[in-house]
């Protein structure tokens, strides 16, 4: 049956497919969104950003982490953790979030199609659920489908020890040692996580240092409380093999450099897949690079420059938050309404335990480019908010032009950095100083008065 016409087709309805979408919705157009049956919402809602924030605030509640300052490192809110309980908590969210999201489409009117997209065309896609096809034509198309976790032949999955990252929820109870192999950012959310729960973590990552991209100093603090946490780092080595030990159902993960490492499990967390390979891409004329990504220009459009991409699916830097925004410029874009972009001032909200948040350039950067810089320093010791709240090892570090004084980077440590972030984040947006920080006032006791902290550190060295 043809005779479903829309101004837009969304493939995907996670943050970018929802946002882009619903933008279009706004604008007045006929739009109409593709997912898989019972995926509403996405990965993100279903397996990535909502269930691993949620599992993270379940094992900081559960284990009374946070507590510890007050009541000793051996405290304990419960001494028996299950995954079940763990489950449930996230099961909740998920079912209220899908909800929200099926909602939002019900208010603004969006056509739900459930099944599988594939084009036929440049402008036809056949929508496929169980033995169910509709094809339906877009004057424009976004492609939002997300991606899965990718996968390494060398790695003999078995959904029960040896896991990707959507499959953490089937692990029949919580191992005693688990081997995580890639120090990324999904890698060390789970890694903190479960050292969290006081199982001991092997973290295996091929580069010579975690985050990168992340301010040295920042990422010295976290290493420093993973390995207080008893996480071991196994830095600069491969996994070149992983075998069930006969006989004592324990996985070991071979190294390239000849050692051997043992758990319980095993929790392969090493880079991201586009979900485009069912997509039928030549028939509109496009192709993806080996990893299923799509190239897309500064207006998020494809070599189809009817046809839009938006989120995870092309590529970094694949947050939830700059999906959203992507989703909804390539909206504005392809029906004409003005919009801003500023790709520069995007922050990062790393949800390890402490957590990160960094906007803005590192020391690294300014130094390349021999920008003159000094930084300012707020520590959570003297911040007593920080210390209500149990964190006497936060840090907000502030870098400055050491001539005019303008706000250059912020970057954060400790609990709620990825919420303060945002705080800086404007600051910087409207070229502010560290003479504003200085003569603002911030409520007192918030975690927020470390900008005022950290300006007057800062302006002290010069």
């Amino acid at each position: 049956m043809t005779n479903q016409h829309y101004d837009l087709i969304v493939i995907g309805s996670g943050p970018a497919g929802q946002k882009g979408a619903i933008n279009a919705a706004k604008l007045g157009k006929r739009v109409a969104v593709v997912e898989r049956d019972g995926m509403m919402g996405g990965v993100s809602v279903h397996s990535g950003t909502i269930p691993s924030k949620t599992l993270r605030e379940a094992v900081l509640y559960l284990t009374g982490f946070s507590e510890r300052t007050f009541y000793g490192r051996d405290y304990r809110l419960r001494n028996r953790i299950s995954m079940e309980e763990l489950a449930s908590r996230v099961q909740m969210i998920v079912r209220r979030e899908t909800q929200l999201v099926r909602s939002q489409f019900n208010r603004n009117r969006i056509a739900e199609l459930d099944g599988t997209a594939r084009f036929l065309d440049a402008n036809t896609l056949e929508i496929t659920n169980g033995r169910e096809r509709t094809t339906i034509r877009g004057d424009h198309v976004l492609i939002a489908c997300g991606t899965r976790p990718a996968r390494n032949p060398l790695i003999p999955f078995d959904g029960k020890r040896i896991v990707d990252t959507d499959q953490i929820s089937v692990l029949s109870d919580l191992p005693r040692e688990i081997i995580i192999v890639g120090g990324g950012i999904i890698g060390l959310e789970y890694a903190s996580m479960f050292a969290a729960l006081d199982i001991r973590v092997t973290v295996v990552e091929q580069h010579p240092q975690i985050l990168d991209f992340v301010d040295r100093e920042i990422v010295e603090a976290l290493s420093y409380r993973l390995r207080d946490l008893e996480v071991v780092f196994r830095l600069g080595e491969k996994v070149v093999a992983v075998e069930i030990e006969a006989g004592r159902n324990r996985v070991v993960a071979k190294l390239e450099s000849g050692k051997a490492v043992h758990g319980d499990a095993l929790l392969y967390s090493v880079g991201r897949q586009g979900n485009t390979d069912n997509l039928n891409l030549s028939a509109a004329g496009l192709e993806a690079d080996e990893r299923g990504r799509l190239k897309v220009n500064e207006f998020f459009q494809t070599v189809s420059p009817h046809i839009y991409a938006a989120g995870d699916v092309i590529g970094l830097p694949a947050l939830a938050s700059t999906s959203m925004e992507q989703g909804r410029l390539a909206a504005a874009h392809m029906f004409g309404a003005p919009f801003v972009h500023e790709a520069s001032l995007l922050p990062y909200g790393i949800y390890t335990i402490p957590e990160i948040a960094t906007v803005g350039q590192t020391e690294e950067q300014l130094t390349a480019a021999k920008i003159p810089y000094e930084t300012g320093l707020a520590r959570y010791e003297e911040l007593a908010k920080a210390q209500m709240l149990g964190d006497e090892t936060g840090l907000l570090k502030l870098l400055f032009h050491s001539k005019t004084f303008m706000l250059l980077g912020v970057h954060a440590i400790g609990q709620r950095a990825t919420e303060i972030i945002h705080i800086g984040q404007t600051v910087i947006a409207f070229g502010g100083t560290m003479q504003y920080l200085r003569d603002t006032v911030f409520n007192y006791p918030t975690l927020a008065e470390a900008y005022k902290v950290a300006a007057l550190n800062g302006l002290n060295k010069v």
